[in-house]
């Protein structure tokens, strides 16, 4: 456990994930990204998430995106155990694609999993270094493994990439204190 604690920690402080969003002109995604980051209302951001969201589920095979709606189906049921098998063959096909990783992490979380669970993160990221719901789960994650500094940090990282996400302010607010002191 104190292994990938230690790795996910350092991951956060190298890579610098998500400082700033980097704009391609022509990529759609990246263009759908900027306006999700400079978003102005709660309800355009929400729609710009879901057309994100889209994009980054499309994994240009019809046989993978067929998994991943498998495993997405299992979750929502609550059969991990289906969910798991679907993800993992997802994950063992198409080890590039950060959506499989992503989902992958939402079962281990479910399942209380932590562990594998930031190991899937740390994936997810490492492809998708944009991925604000993989950068809310692991906020989450060290959170939960009472490491505030961590958490605070990677829910400030999300809020660059999605500035109304409720939840996330919420959590923020609530580690503030305990990571910034209060000043005398």
């Amino acid at each position: 456990m104190r292994k990938y604690k230690s790795a996910v920690a350092a991951f956060l402080l190298v890579s610098g994930v998500a400082a700033v969003p980097v704009v391609a002109q022509d990529d759609p995604l990246e263009t759908l990204m900027r306006d999700l980051a400079q978003s102005e209302s709660e309800q355009a951001a929400d729609r710009l998430e879901r057309q994100v969201r889209q994009e980054w589920e499309k994994s240009g095979s019809a046989a993978m995106d067929l998994l991943l709606k498998r495993g997405k189906d299992a979750m929502a049921v609550d059969d991990n155990e289906a969910a798991m098998d679907h993800l993992t063959a997802l994950t063992d096909h198409a080890p590039d694609f950060a959506e499989g990783w992503h989902a992958l992490a939402l079962t281990y979380y479910r399942a209380e999993m932590f562990g594998p669970a930031a190991d899937a993160l740390e994936r997810t990221l490492a492809l998708n270094p944009h991925h604000f719901g993989a950068l809310r789960g692991l906020g989450a994650i060290l959170e939960h493994l009472d490491k505030p500094a961590l958490a605070y940090d990677a829910y400030s990282r999300v809020l660059t990439l999605r500035p109304h996400d409720s939840d996330v302010i919420e959590a923020i607010e609530r580690l503030e204190r305990e990571v910034t002191g209060t000043r005398l």
